[in-house]
């Protein structure tokens, strides 16, 4: 099965035909949240309705300007109506809050968890990874 991977983000393959979870590592660049948008916004034109997982739990920092690019503006968007639940692991503290107080005001079922909680959050999508990436 072939995979996402784009510099520092790595797909991880998981046992859930419409779960798709990512691991970022180090720094999220322009580039990447771009091919991450992309990626997704193809996922999206299928119609289906989708899980998402992030570990961010060797997350070091991103670009801000990377917030503005237009395919990063339409994925997110478009989650809105394609993704159901949405976990992200070790998410920094800020993001932690955001999260929590978004899944009030948005569509979708979103949630934080620490870095000890890996099981909990893969619950949570509805699968379980296929390798150790995870």
């Amino acid at each position: 099965m072939k995979t996402f991977e784009h510099t520092s983000i790595t797909e991880i393959p998981t046992d859930g035909a419409n779960v798709h979870a990512f691991k970022i590592t180090g720094h999220l660049d322009d580039d990447a949240s771009e091919e991450l948008a992309e990626h997704m916004n193809s996922v999206f034109d299928s119609g289906e309705e989708v899980n998402m997982l992030l570990d961010l739990t060797a997350f070091t920092g991103s670009d801000w300007d990377a917030m503005f690019d237009g395919d990063v503006l339409e994925s997110r968007y478009r989650a809105l109506k394609h993704v159901k639940r949405y976990a992200v692991i070790g998410a920094p503290e800020r993001a932690s809050k955001m999260i929590g107080m978004m899944d009030k005001v948005i569509p979708v079922e979103a949630k934080a968890f620490d870095k000890t909680d890996m099981d909990a959050a893969w619950a949570f999508v509805g699968a379980k990874p296929l390798s150790a990436a995870a």
